[in-house]
């Protein structure tokens, strides 16, 4: 009865990934070769640079495909599957989700799982990915900085869907996205050749553009996104009140499209801005902004004046703090 049991649940509730609650061997070899692959292009691309330069085109496509990926992740992924910063009209939910599986970090269900688990048990036992995970000193800090940067995805035990992103696989379009992870890394990994071939007409412009707007740009954008989990945990200003060791790192926040404000962040997950303070940039917050104006986007959770003050620590330069403007949505 209780296999039947289990047997009727998983017909009701299809996976929302491939893979199991265990990450399968041949998962852990494909995981290396997309870290493997285009950390090389990424390593050669100075070298490849300074010696035949970059093409416009191709400059233009990795810049492009970066930043579509990456706010796929920050807004579709980070603010608004995990966190409900705001809510979405269907067809913005749709597109967020196809723009955060372009960046080639995940199923979608499985990336959520997995970080609201992290804000769960942030910095403590539990947390899939602090770089506290060893210890405070030197050596066991570095270890924990190579965990939480990279060594933490091929760790078999996978965060349980079910348990984290009910909501998620609920959603059958949202479900059928994240199960289509393969499918969206090919769309991903081929748009900038097929772009750049017709372009300039030759397989040149198409391999050119598929090592620039493809591999280097994975790789820079894989990087980003890692260092927010590893050095935004161990580094960084800690102006906000937060339970655990989440820090501002200024000169991420443009790569990371704001993610960067990662104290703010952990000391206000639902808010849909993290750069608060005036000078943070935060483009993914001013994305959500212009999607709010069209209407696409609304029940947005800016931060006030008041909810930011409440979250402030108080210090030496406390009051100093206090006096700084909060920057407008």
């Amino acid at each position: 009865m209780i296999d039947e049991a289990r047997s009727a649940n998983d017909t009701s509730t299809p996976s929302a990934t491939l893979g199991g609650e265990q990450k399968r061997s041949i998962e852990q070899i494909t995981l290396l070769l997309f870290i493997t692959v285009p950390f090389l292009a990424l390593v050669a691309a100075v070298p490849l640079a300074w010696g035949w330069g970059v093409s416009w085109l191709d400059l233009g496509l990795l810049v492009f495909f970066y930043f579509l990926g990456c706010h796929g992740i920050t807004i579709g992924f980070h603010r608004y599957f995990t966190h409900g910063s705001f809510k979405a009209k269907r067809p913005l939910r749709i597109a967020l989700a196809i723009m955060g599986s372009l960046a080639v970090e995940g199923p979608l269900v499985r990336w959520v799982a997995d970080h609201r688990r992290h804000h769960k048990f942030s910095d403590a036992e539990g947390d899939p990915h602090s770089p506290w995970r060893f210890g405070e000193t030197v050596p066991a800090l570095l270890k924990g900085l190579w965990w939480a940067h990279i060594a933490w995805m091929f760790d078999e035990e996978q965060t349980p869907q079910e348990k984290y992103a009910p909501d998620l696989i609920r959603d059958g379009a949202i479900r059928a996205i994240s199960r289509q992870f393969v499918l969206w890394t090919v769309v991903s990994l081929t748009l900038p050749p097929l772009i750049g071939g017709l372009v300039t007409m030759s397989w040149w412009g198409a391999f050119t553009a598929f090592f620039w707007g493809s591999l280097v740009r994975v790789a820079l954008l894989h990087h980003v996104t890692w260092s927010i989990n590893s050095i935004c945990h161990a580094v960084g200003k800690r102006p906000f009140k937060s339970r655990d060791r989440s820090g501002n790192v200024w000169w991420l926040a443009v790569l990371s499209c704001g993610e960067s404000w990662h104290n703010l962040h952990h000391a206000d997950p639902t808010s849909a801005r993290h750069g608060v303070m005036r000078g943070q940039i935060d483009s993914s917050a001013r994305f959500i902004r212009w999607f709010e104006l069209l209407g696409w986007a609304y029940d947005v959770r800016w931060p006030s004046r008041s909810r930011i003050d409440s979250r402030r620590n108080t210090g030496e330069d406390g009051s100093r703090r206090r006096k700084q403007a909060v920057e407008p949505a």
